[in-house]
């Protein structure tokens, strides 16, 4: 599997900022890490092992950046407004950074697809929806979809209100959005088991809003065994690749 290390100075952000690559080829993959994690993690939880078949065929290639969460919505000494303004500095560098770099890289010619777990669930799911043109699919494993987890109550400010998918998905009608969610691939998956109270009420709230505006979506809830944990991510991220595979959309 070739396997590389990156990083260049991001002035959306204004640091270096570190990241690697696996694969050679396919559709590429933007890994978001869990809360507060690091470009490294997705590797060293085993998740690219688990995926490695795909990446060695060269159906898919991913992309692990690093976080900022501790500086965003992790940092309880912000106000909600500064914690989304920090997040947007971020998105500014995954969208017009970072993805102009994999498009170079890899040479792929479509749209990419974004993952993560837990937090970085979060981030996939806000990603793909705020950005349909760049992103047609997502595979967002137990992750959080109401920004008032970490804000409480204050979505007044515009910023924040626009970083909670349940809420600003509720309001929408734009039909150029809603025409690109229902032609894209949507996997939001959680387990029933433990730690994923918040996950399940979130993930049922987006499918009824998904339900409402007629936008197609997988929403599948796994066992009461299956829990808030590495150890079911590894092996719900291959098993929905593989899907996705054997339906022709990889």
């Amino acid at each position: 599997m070739r396997i590389e290390y990156h990083e260049f100075y991001s002035s959306s952000l204004n640091r270096m900022m570190p990241f690697k690559s696996y694969g050679h080829g396919g559709k590429p993959i933007i890994v978001f890490p869990s809360s507060g994690g690091s470009f490294y993690e997705y590797e060293d939880f085993g998740m690219i092992e688990a995926c490695s078949s795909l990446i060695e065929e060269g159906v898919v290639r991913f992309y692990t950046p690093d976080s900022v969460d501790q500086e965003s919505w992790l940092n309880k000494g912000k106000w909600p407004g500064d914690m989304a303004r920090m997040h947007n500095a971020y998105d500014h560098y995954i969208v017009n950074e970072l993805v102009p770099f994999i498009w170079a890289h890899s040479g792929w010619q479509g749209g990419f697809m974004t993952t993560g777990c837990s937090m970085g669930g979060y981030h996939s799911a806000n990603f793909y929806f705020r950005h349909p043109d760049v992103f047609d699919s997502v595979i967002a494993l137990s992750g959080l979809y109401d920004a008032r987890f970490f804000v409480g109550n204050n979505l007044s400010d515009p910023d924040v209100y626009f970083n909670s998918p349940v809420d600003y998905l509720s309001n929408l009608n734009d039909l150029k959005y809603l025409e690109a969610y229902r032609h894209g691939n949507i996997i939001i998956c959680t387990g029933l088991g433990k730690w994923e109270e918040d996950t399940i009420r979130d993930t049922r709230l987006l499918k009824d809003i998904l339900d409402s505006k007629g936008v197609p979506a997988w929403i599948d809830f796994w066992g009461y065994d299956v829990d808030h944990d590495w150890t079911w991510w590894r092996v719900q991220m291959p098993y929905f690749l593989n899907s996705l595979r054997a339906q022709g959309k990889l």
